[in-house]
């Protein structure tokens, strides 16, 4: 008995694991910054109120959470401005996520049918991004799309434009970091599922006479349906909350969440509307991932 305790209870332990870690890193935190959006602004520090004091006893922080209201919320579907930007988040996501999934996915398709002894060096090729610096590359971008950068002077010697074009400070701009930043985000899945399939199913359509594009919409692509779905969510969750591509080459004039909400912690010392702002950012993007989560579950029993 003393045996069978010593191994099931590091099974135990690893079963808790995963619920001690969302309550301490999401839940834990998550209530701290919904206890914030359900706040005042004032002038003070910290700049909201009510402030719990526990150890001002049980009154007085009965006393607090009725002073919590929605205002703040109130003010997010109000304000067009707010309203504007969630749009415009969740356009830039999904039309950058569908540009990275006709770029990424016959990449990954050709990767996938290199000879195995390639196939290493094409996933470092791929992996060699992630060895510099976000913030660097991201700059890098800034030089090469700038006045007389390079793109313009490659353009120019090319005899393809006669003047320099503009390109800073546009939503080309902001798309073409985006989609360089998250390229191997949306091929590491592709290729994980592309390379896993069974060469024999292949072989097997084109015994029954199927052709390469027939096969490929009634084989391959179905068997690539959940490295789609995980890319496509690697893809699109961060970039419906990203700051520092569209701060850096599209420019101010039209933001997206992940600006007003720098905007209102940081410039305006608004911490409660920037935490209703992460609060309904947090929402927005579970759509996605229960929308996954009920695909995933109906293609496993569709398989089984």
């Amino acid at each position: 008995m003393s045996t069978r305790r010593i191994f099931t209870r590091p099974a135990r332990l690893a079963a808790i694991a995963p619920y001690v870690w969302m309550v301490l890193f999401f839940l834990l935190p998550f209530g701290f910054v919904l206890k914030i959006a359900l706040s005042q602004t004032v002038i003070a520090l910290p700049p909201y109120v009510p402030v719990f004091d526990v150890a001002a006893g049980w009154q007085a922080f009965t006393q607090a959470l009725s002073k919590l209201s929605l205002d703040n919320f109130r003010l997010l579907a109000s304000d067009d401005i707010y309203l504007l930007s969630y749009m415009r988040s969740v356009v830039v996501a999904l039309t950058s996520t569908a540009i990275l999934l006709v770029i990424s996915y016959p990449v990954a398709y050709g990767m996938s049918r290199l000879p195995l002894r390639w196939q290493p060096l094409a996933m470092m090729l791929v992996i060699v991004p992630f060895w510099t610096s976000f913030l660097i590359r991201i700059y890098a971008w800034v030089n090469i799309l700038q006045h007389d950068g390079l793109l313009n002077s490659a353009l120019i010697a090319l005899h393809i434009v006669d003047r320099p074009l503009v390109w800073l400070s546009t939503d080309t701009a902001m798309y073409i970091g985006i989609v360089y930043s998250y390229f191997p985000f949306m091929i590491l899945p592709l290729y994980a599922t592309l390379s896993k399939i069974d060469p024999a199913l292949l072989e097997a359509a084109a015994d029954l006479g199927s052709s390469r594009l027939k096969t490929f919409w009634l084989v391959t692509l179905p068997l690539s349906l959940p490295g789609i779905g995980a890319g496509v969510l690697l893809c699109l969750i961060p970039i419906v909350g990203e700051f520092v591509i569209p701060d850096l080459l599209a420019g101010s004039h039209r933001m997206m969440i992940g600006q007003m909400l720098w905007l209102e912690f940081f410039t305006n010392k608004d911490w409660p509307v920037a935490s209703s702002i992460a609060i309904v950012l947090l929402l927005v993007l579970l759509a996605p991932l229960l929308i996954y989560e009920k695909l995933q579950r109906r293609y496993l029993d569709e398989a089984n």
